[in-house]
């Protein structure tokens, strides 16, 4: 594909901040709205991007978008499915937390819970929830990732596998229609793969972006969690798989225009 200037320059930002909107593009170049979707048009028709409401997405493949970037995509959707995670976890509990974005908004709507041990691999988790006292928390050792703070590797898995505890909150970098979870780093996959097979209850936290990406490591399938959090799902497919395997699908989107009739 022959790309023009602005199109590779659009093609860049959106790889270093994950998302890219038709207004603040047309704003930056100095064109028109239509302009930006002839772009974005463009270059989703040739599969570097993938569109989504207002603009597009980096989609990945092999690498993830960067850690700050991932943290702004989609953050008040990220909030509110994790308020809805949290309210589905009581007091007096045990819970593991993995790596993402997405579930580290699950960690901070904990905070008023009383006596939770928490268990986790995400260094961003511990150091917010370890203010509180009445949340114990407990940390994987292994390889600390530099670019997000996970713990992986195989002493990671080994020290998760000592645990079997009441929830398992996890995320993944992508979600194809087939139920299949995906990520980008092995290590980081085998870690979540020993947090699904030691809790009792698996909350999946994924906003919709997710369905717009793609990644090369599978973690697992949608039907190996029992609940489902997400923004807003639009796959049938997914709709079905979680019928069929009697995993719980919420969608906070919805649930917020329920509040509002």
């Amino acid at each position: 594909m022959f790309l023009s200037g602005r199109q590779s320059e659009i093609l860049e930002i959106a790889k270093a901040e994950g998302r890219v909107l038709v207004e603040d593009l047309a704003q930056r170049f100095a064109v028109t709205p239509q302009t930006i979707r002839k772009d974005l048009n463009d270059l989703c028709d040739s599969r570097v991007l993938s569109r989504v409401h207002g603009g597009a997405i980096f989609p990945g493949g092999t690498e993830n978008v960067k850690y700050e970037a991932r943290r702004s995509i989609a953050a008040t959707e990220k909030q509110a499915i994790g308020r809805e995670a949290a309210a589905l976890i009581p007091n007096n509990a045990s819970l593991f937390i993995n790596i993402g974005t997405t579930t580290e908004a699950v960690g901070e709507a904990l905070r008023d819970h009383q006596e939770l041990m928490v268990i986790t691999n995400n260094i961003n988790v511990a150091n917010k929830l370890r203010l509180f006292p009445s949340i114990e928390v407990v940390i994987a050792g292994g390889v600390v990732r530099g670019s997000d703070g996970g713990i992986v590797g195989e002493a990671a898995v080994d020290f998760i596998r000592q645990f079997k505890v009441d929830y398992a909150v996890i995320g993944a970098s992508a979600i194809d229609a087939d139920g299949a979870l995906l990520d980008f780093d092995f290590r980081e996959v085998k870690v979540a793969q020993a947090i699904i097979a030691n809790a009792r209850h698996v909350i999946l936290v994924a906003d919709s972006t997710k369905f717009e990406r793609t990644a090369p490591v599978r973690i697992g399938h949608l039907s190996q969690v029992h609940t489902f959090i997400t923004d807003e799902c639009p796959l049938d497919s997914l709709r079905r798989i979680a019928a069929d395997s009697n995993v719980r699908l919420i969608e906070v989107s919805r649930s917020a225009d329920s509040d509002l009739r």
